[in-house]
């Protein structure tokens, strides 16, 4: 069972703020299971997104654990074009999650990125 998606993002923005990491939440989803955004600012006008992985990603043994990908090829993006796919994802499911952590060597302190 796979833990809800407000009490992930209560513990990722905890751990954001252990890392020492300025981390807020920009849109708030589904409590239960709204798929999670997390945007990487390096503060230089480029940024990492993370989103949530395809079903043919995750690891049989941990099924209820979250993963990631990188959501855009060019790594780190300009911020116009995270923000456009965002822009993209919103119209698409209005009930996800966005988190935007502000890190300029671009620590996203997710536990699986799924390459």
């Amino acid at each position: 069972m796979r833990l809800k998606s407000g009490i992930w993002v209560a513990a990722y923005l905890r751990r954001c703020a252990i890392e020492g990491a300025a981390a807020v939440l920009r849109r708030r989803g589904a409590e239960e299971a709204g798929a999670i955004f997390i945007k990487v600012s390096r503060l230089d006008g480029t940024a990492d997104l993370y989103g949530p992985a395809p079903q043919s990603a995750f690891d049989e043994a941990r099924p209820a654990d979250r993963a990631f990908v990188q959501c855009l090829r060019e790594a780190p993006a300009p911020e116009a074009d995270v923000e456009a796919y965002l822009a993209r994802q919103f119209r698409f499911d209005p009930d996800l999650w966005v988190i935007e952590v502000e890190d300029r060597s671009g620590r996203h302190f997710l536990d699986q990125v799924v390459r």
